[in-house]
């Protein structure tokens, strides 16, 4: 069985949370060293010893399935901000970028996942960006994947900056996201996604 991915909503106004699917509950899922040790005890298994576990079981195993649950696991824990230096200590983030270049679709859907949880930390966005990862983000717009191209679209929103706009904002990836915000009646989220990365990217100030 696959979880879902608990995805980050982009806070802007008038733009609702841009993955209806439920939130999964995972153990050491917490926002604060007190908390883990709380639920875990005193001699609970360490957050980053617990990812770091994740990552071997990942590199070990042959399974594709088991690959797709690891992955969906670690996206979850990229939408914590108090897992960001562990994600980054254990490489996780090179993981995900990873997962894009698969020609599995699960684990481009939740390694593209996996990066639009953690890259509002611009601290995560400037590893995503060295690494090569936006021209791996911007081919997940054409995935025929539903939750891959929302993911795609919020973590485009987060990337895009002074830095790398040229990049991203190439007129064939601006036509492809102003083709999705005008897609309302074919499908809510895109629309929507695509219309708050046009608002906020590319619309001219008044």
């Amino acid at each position: 069985m696959l979880w879902p991915l608990e995805l980050r909503s982009i806070a802007i106004q008038a733009v609702p949370s841009f993955i209806a699917e439920p939130k999964i509950s995972v153990a050491y899922m917490f926002t604060n060293s007190g908390r883990q040790e709380e639920r875990t005890g005193k001699y609970g298994t360490p957050r980053v010893q617990y990812l770091q576990e994740l990552v071997t079981q990942f590199q070990n195993t042959t399974s594709e399935e088991s690959k797709e649950r690891i992955v969906a696991n670690l996206a979850n824990f990229a939408y914590d901000p108090f897992n960001y230096t562990f994600l980054r200590q254990l490489n996780v983030l090179e993981l995900f970028l990873d997962c894009i270049t698969e020609p599995n679709e699960k684990l481009v859907e939740f390694g593209v996942g996996g990066i639009c949880n953690s890259c509002v930390d611009p601290a995560n966005a400037s590893i995503v960006t060295k690494c090569g990862g936006i021209p791996l983000i911007i081919q997940c717009l054409s995935s025929p994947v539903r939750n891959t191209v929302n993911y795609a679209l919020g973590a485009l929103y987060y990337l895009c900056n002074a830095y790398n706009k040229e990049e991203i904002l190439r007129p064939e990836v601006v036509d492809v996201v102003e083709r999705y915000a005008a897609a309302g009646s074919v499908s809510v989220s895109f629309s929507n996604l695509a219309q708050a990365f046009l608002d906020k990217h590319v619309s001219q100030p008044k």
